[in-house]
């Protein structure tokens, strides 16, 4: 049994009511639940003495007295209705203020879009604090090119309309702009987890959703070779930027992190053990702690520069650096890959595709280019669990996918230890 009452707690002349929430427990257990929380209700301390409970006969007084009585009736049901669908458990002094706190100020609902382009915004929105600045980054480019590609449609694009149909127009659409099929493969895998996102929200999908797969064309990964890196390191550079851009690429092809975690470096984050030096930091994408051995290349890095990492350098700047300084080191012979290249002409940030073709490699150098050789000079060398835990990497066939061993290659190595 429980019941809601109204006290004057106060020895101010005006004052907010007191609630008091009874609820009488069982005989088996030793103490009845009596809690009490302030409400928003205002009255006079002479009103509530002598008016509250009695008749009375001045228009004003009895008005006043609805008033109060309509305010402190829906109140009480309120708070029981909010005790009805709430665990024992959880009732305390809090959960009465919070539920009296909602009677004043009700959240409102949240109304979840159910179109593709705006629901894009609510998912970023939900998950913003769990989400990376490049994952959020990558989304806002995937709602802008589903902008253009509902624009071209004429009509709005609906997250259960998201099939097979779709599919078939998606790549038309990536096609007739010029982008990958690979960019198709991937953003069509991050529209399905935004639809399952929706799934779990309470909203429709179609029933095609969860089979929807586009191919992924088979690329090379351009990566740096020991002997090429070596020639890096041989470079006698006069520009200090580019002194430094070396220096941070050498760095980046012995940790095998991105360019967000090795540019933060610093002498602080390493620590001797047994007399071998780590490196430790947290991963900026993945929230990982990292434990990694200081590679003798690191170390000799670090030597020449009174122990410390080198200045930062901003992104865009480091990579127009870095190939620079593959392009003097002699690295241009043609491999196949992919580079940036302008297919519209026009001075856009969608103007620009990662076009496959024939290129010099040093045109392909980017910055991530340091972590890639990492785990492709050393694979094979090192046990793959191993490289596994300096590049963070979640598993063995995300790692293997990364460096581009297909299952025909890893058969052959097989054979070495027959």
């Amino acid at each position: 049994m429980s019941s809601v009452n109204f006290l004057y707690r106060s020895k101010k002349p005006r004052a907010f009511l007191t609630v008091r929430f009874l609820h009488r427990l069982n005989a088996a257990q030793k103490k009845d639940l009596v809690i009490a929380a302030k409400t928003r209700i205002e009255v006079s301390k002479e009103y509530w003495e002598k008016h509250h409970t009695n008749r009375v006969k001045d228009a004003f007084v009895r008005k006043l007295q609805m008033e109060v009585t309509q305010k402190t009736n829906d109140l009480e049901t309120h708070i029981l209705n909010a005790f009805c669908n709430t665990d024992t458990h959880n009732i305390d002094k809090q959960w009465l203020q919070t539920t009296i706190d909602l009677f004043y100020e009700p959240k409102k609902a949240v109304v979840i879009p159910k179109d593709l382009v705006n629901f894009i915004d609510y998912y970023i929105g939900e998950r913003e604090h769990e989400l990376g600045v490049a994952s959020i980054r990558k989304f806002r480019v995937i709602k802008h090119k589903m902008e253009r590609f509902v624009e071209k449609r004429g009509r709005p694009l609906m997250i259960n309309e998201i099939n097979d149909s779709f599919k078939k127009d998606l790549v038309q659409y990536y096609q007739e702009e010029e982008y990958s099929m690979n960019t198709a493969h991937k953003e069509l895998s991050i529209i399905k987890s935004f639809c399952k996102y929706a799934q779990r929200k309470g909203l429709d999908v179609h029933l095609e959703l969860f089979d929807l797969k586009i191919s992924k064309v088979p690329m090379t990964p351009v990566y740096l070779t020991l002997e090429e890196i070596e020639r890096i390191e041989r470079l006698v550079l006069k520009r200090e930027t580019l002194k430094t851009a070396k220096d941070w690429l050498v760095i980046s092809c012995f940790t095998g992190q991105r360019i967000s975690d090795f540019m933060t470096f610093h002498s602080g984050m390493i620590r001797e053990e047994d007399g071998k030096k780590l490196l430790e930091f947290k991963q900026k994408k993945t929230k990982k702690q990292m434990t990694i051995p200081l590679h003798p290349k690191v170390q000799e890095v670090l030597n020449k520069r009174g122990g410390e990492f080198p200045t930062a350098q901003v992104d865009q700047k480091y990579n127009i650096y870095i190939k620079e300084i593959c392009k003097l080191a002699g690295i241009d012979h043609k491999v196949e890959g992919k580079k940036l290249v302008n297919v519209k002409g026009e001075p856009k940030k969608n103007s620009f595709r990662r076009k496959a073709g024939v290129f010099p490699k040093h045109e392909l150098v980017s910055s991530h280019i340091g972590r890639r050789s990492f785990a492709t000079n050393f694979y094979g060398k090192i046990p793959t669990s191993y490289l596994i835990n300096v590049t963070g990497h979640s598993s063995e066939a995300m790692f293997l996918n990364y460096i581009g061993k297909s299952n025909k290659d890893i058969a052959v190595e097989i054979t070495n230890y027959f």
